[in-house]
């Protein structure tokens, strides 16, 4: 007996959407960047404004430092951008940052080592392209950076849409219960790379390797003399917190209890709070609130973990995306911090299991591991071949990230081969990477001390 249910389109019928949608968005007209007005060093004021004001000048040194550092801390800029440049409006679960130093190497539950994207901050809905116009221009940016000539910086940028679009058309063939399972182990993925390849992704896996909660611990700690471990203090990196923080944080623990699975929650109540440190991460993070909170048993077992700030995602603040009900819901219900979580098990293919989020008195947090095999590769150090081959894979990694919304289907008839999208986002790319580079230099201007 029929129970009225609608059917949900065929992948047929979603591939058509997309070449309809060739019709209202050309995918040439990709390549257009906004013509507007722009403010870039007002948006990187306003940002600094909501953050912690003693670490303002430390974002400002460490975005300072190169145009690739500039161009990681500026995920705010380009969501302004593209929110004024021609899009194709097909929206997809979106990292908002997805740069090329925002992939990398964790630890699964299982203890596999998984290279996926990294960094979620700002994820929430959004054209597809605008990850993939994020991921192209931060390949020009660093090609350039490290000195790489125009056509390798070029046939990585082609070879990374092209990854792209080959991953969407092939995960969109497979059930939607099949793209859940896909996933990139570091094993597999490894002997399909050549040997320079090889070396390089050899030397970033043992790197990660190393990078254990453990090995974090017995670095950043210290045993007192009551046989309790506490953080060593290194300004400005590991500080102190004030005594109302570090009280918040002992309550905030219980709220994440709630938050987190089950069988994590009930793992935590073998743990009580030893010490808390303030925690400065990343580039574009610095000045967000970040602490590193050590647990400790009664036998001196311990685990780290890292209460991490979540704002409002730049998607939406300077994107002006909107977004659909259950997200503005979530938000609204529990915090910018569940939208964090809950879009990082989505986009990536194995979570960290210790995921949670709390509500803090000041801000929402996202809470995760510290250090659990976490690593990367230096696209910096990588020679040529290498650095194409690595561009290709963060593309195909996308790919199966935009891969499990509905919507993903539509975009594969949209791109098509990718050749005509790989032609307009080298363009656009190229273009982007100029105005990155000109707005590094005003930023930096008045960093530089006059010659006396």
């Amino acid at each position: 007996m029929s129970t009225g249910a609608l059917r949900p389109p065929s992948r047929a019928e979603l591939i058509q959407r997309g070449r309809d949608a060739r019709k209202t968005m050309p995918r040439r007209d990709l390549a257009v960047l906004a013509s507007g007005a722009r403010d870039p060093l007002g948006i990187l004021a306003e940002q600094d404004a909501g953050r912690i004001p003693d670490l303002v000048p430390l974002r400002a040194e460490r975005m300072a430092a190169s145009p690739f550092a500039f161009f990681r801390g500026t995920a705010a800029l380009m969501a302004a951008d593209l929110a004024d440049a021609p899009h194709s409006g097909i929206l997809v679960a979106s990292c908002g940052d997805a740069h090329v130093s925002n992939f990398g190497f964790y630890a699964s539950a299982q203890r596999d080592l998984m290279f996926d994207l990294n960094d979620f901050d700002e994820a929430a809905w959004a054209p597809w392209e605008w990850d993939l116009k994020r991921l192209t221009a931060s390949i020009v940016v660093g090609g350039r950076a490290s000195g790489r000539a125009d056509e390798v910086v070029e046939q990585a940028v082609r070879a990374a849409v092209a990854g792209y679009a080959r991953g969407i058309r092939r995960n969109t063939k497979l059930s939607p219960t099949q793209r859940y399972f896909t996933r990139f182990d570091v094993e597999q993925a490894r002997k399909l790379l050549d040997p320079d390849a090889r070396r390089a992704i050899r030397k970033a896996v043992e790197q990660a390797q190393r990078r254990t909660g453990e090995r974090a611990v017995r670095r950043l700690t210290e045993t007192d003399a009551d046989g309790r471990r506490r953080f060593v203090h290194q300004a400005p990196t590991t500080t102190s917190v004030e005594p109302e923080i570090e009280a918040n944080v002992h309550a905030l623990v219980s709220e994440y209890r709630r938050t987190a699975s089950a069988d994590i929650a009930l793992l935590m109540e073998h743990y009580a709070v030893t010490d808390v440190a303030r925690r400065v991460v990343g580039v574009g993070s610095v000045g967000t609130r970040c602490y590193l909170v050590l647990l400790q048993d009664g036998d001196d077992n311990t685990i780290l973990m890292q209460p991490k700030q979540a704002s409002q995602s730049v998607l939406v603040q300077y994107g002006r995306m909107a977004q659909p009900p259950q997200v503005a819901d979530l938000i609204e219900q529990s915090g910018e911090g569940a939208r964090v979580v809950s879009m990082q098990r989505i986009l990536q293919a194995l979570s960290d299991p210790f995921l949670g989020h709390v509500r803090g008195p000041r801000a929402d947090y996202y809470v995760r591991q510290f250090h659990d095999m976490k690593g990367g590769i230096e696209v910096e150090e990588l020679d040529d071949g290498p650095f194409i081959t690595y561009a290709a894979a963060c593309a195909a990694t996308l790919a199966r990230a935009h891969s499990q919304s509905v919507t993903a289907t539509t975009v594969a008839g949209y791109l098509g081969d990718g050749a005509v999208v790989a032609d307009a986002l080298l363009t656009w790319s190229l273009a982007y990477a100029d105005v990155s580079a000109a707005d590094h230099r005003a930023f930096s201007a008045p960093l530089v001390a006059p010659l006396v």
